[in-house]
């Protein structure tokens, strides 16, 4: 049996923990509560400083009645030109060059003559007779190289765009060229045996431009 005075020691000793838990208890329960405040006071900084840097806020009037958004204009951005950018791409894959040969491709024949692979004989023969109607005609007298190659090239685009078989490029003789070399007739025939919608051409008939002129075939649109 346990003596008095060990009993009156083990609930004393009790106590004191149980003191000391309490105050354990209320210290955490202090520094909890001191952080809450602490967090609200930045919470409450922050507020004031958003505010202050931004002015003052006036409501937007209410047009269509309560609880309606803000209609805010927003700049539309530029459009896209896709279709001029697809016709300049279009140009460049069509550009001509001048350094193109293309003697090894014309007919050696009285006039020179030129025609794709598939393309027979005779459709020269009648390219040479006038039998398809000439609907359109270009005429590079006078136009340096340069233009003379970009116009070409535009007026064959063109021309095919707009449904156009038949056509005629005067190119001249060359009797005003220095030592009356006809040096355009070699590049407009050149620059024709690089166009792909051309599929022959033949030197136009006396009454046509006759040595100055061609008449082109083209294919269908």
């Amino acid at each position: 049996m346990k003596s008095p005075a060990l009993t009156a020691i083990k609930d004393l000793r009790g106590l004191k923990a149980l003191k000391l838990e309490i105050e354990n208890q209320k210290r955490l329960a202090a520094e909890l509560q001191a952080a809450r405040l602490a967090a609200a006071r930045q919470l409450k900084a922050e507020k004031e400083l958003f505010a202050h840097s931004i002015g003052p806020i006036k409501a937007l009037p209410a047009r269509h009645g309560p609880g309606q958004k803000a209609q805010i204009s927003v700049p539309q951005p530029e459009p896209i030109p896709v279709q001029l950018q697809l016709d300049e791409q279009a140009v460049m894959r069509e550009a001509l060059s001048d350094e193109f040969d293309g003697d090894a491709l014309l007919d050696t024949d009285e006039a020179l003559s030129f025609r794709r692979p598939g393309i027979g004989v005779d459709v020269v023969r009648k390219l040479r007779r006038g039998a398809w109607r000439i609907q359109g005609q270009l005429d590079l007298h006078g136009l340096r190289r340069d233009d003379a190659r970009d116009t070409l090239s535009k007026f064959i685009r063109d021309a095919q765009k707009t449904g156009w078989r038949c056509v005629r490029v005067v190119h001249g003789k060359g009797l005003g060229s220095p030592g009356k070399t006809p040096v355009l007739k070699g590049r407009v025939q050149s620059w024709l045996i690089q166009k792909i919608e051309v599929l022959a051409f033949a030197q136009a008939r006396p009454a046509e431009g006759g040595a100055g002129a061609l008449v082109v075939l083209l294919a269908p649109s």
